[in-house]
């Protein structure tokens, strides 16, 4: 049996984290959330009575609730300790998804405030969500922190490719992979293996209803990864994603290298 924690459960590749792990009836799976009722509803309406599933409110821009998360997940765990913290939860930007950085240079109310909320959420965010629940890590027996990050945070692909958009979002989670090799090097003399794992390209479904606008960056964005990837055949479900990120993440060790690494869900630099 063991023991994760995982945050931002309730919709796309978190969700599906929390379905496939808890299918093995001897885990403990516990999501964090910033909506519980909600995310408590469909996982009953989804995944059925899975007693091994726990839900916790615990919000990236709340310390407070991240803190009392943490006090709950010990509650839960007991002696156990945690096995797996896969950081999960992230924000999204959506004023540079679809647009080149040079798109941008009007809108600088719009740069400087999501920036700072991009900061504030997946680099700030995560370093409490790592102090947090440390110890509980410490206690576990796997000892692996898990953080998805993206392939646009890597140097060669934006440079190669010439990739363009997500320039804001690309670059909060380049700081976090950071983040995550300096948690490494002090930690990993502790037994703790600390990972950046890029999920690919996933269908989450956000394009379903997307305005016309919208469906046109998506459309030049895809060229841009085509180009990148001869063969490539298009995104991935959320299935295979996990499946493959989960894959890397039991074959990785520290002492074969992957401490403070950041790599794609094959486990190499192929991203796509």
């Amino acid at each position: 049996m063991s023991v994760y924690v995982i945050t931002g459960v309730s919709k796309g590749i978190g969700f599906e984290f929390l379905k496939q792990l808890s299918e093995e009836k001897e885990n403990l799976v516990i999501g964090l959330v910033r909506d519980k009722a909600g995310t408590e509803k469909k996982v009953a309406t989804e995944l059925g009575d899975r007693s091994n599933v726990h839900i916790l409110h615990g919000d990236l821009t709340d310390y407070a609730s991240l803190k009392q998360a943490a006090a709950d997940t010990a509650a839960i765990v007991g002696d156990r300790g945690v096995d797996y913290l896969v950081a999960n939860g992230a924000l999204v930007s959506y004023l540079d998804g679809f647009l080149p950085i040079g798109e941008l240079k009007d809108n600088v109310e719009q740069l400087e405030s999501v920036s700072s909320e991009l900061w504030q959420t997946n680099v700030v965010g995560n370093i409490h969500l790592f102090h947090l629940f440390l110890p509980l890590i410490l206690k576990g027996k796997v000892k692996k922190v898990i953080s998805i990050t993206t392939g646009l945070a890597d140097l060669d692909l934006t440079n190669e490719g010439d990739v363009d958009f997500g320039a804001l979002y690309a670059a909060s989670k380049a700081a976090l992979n950071i983040i995550v090799a300096k948690f490494s090097a002090q930690y990993k003399k502790e037994g703790v293996l600390f990972l950046s794992i890029s999920p690919g390209v996933v269908d989450t479904g956000k394009a379903a209803n997307a305005p016309p606008e919208v469906l046109e960056g998506i459309k030049r964005i895809m060229g841009q990864i085509a180009a990148t990837a001869p063969g490539w055949t298009g995104p991935i479900t959320p299935e295979e994603s996990v499946r493959h990120v989960r894959a890397t993440w039991e074959k990785a060790s520290i002492e074969g290298g992957f401490g403070g690494a950041f790599v794609s869900h094959f486990g190499n630099k192929q991203w796509v």
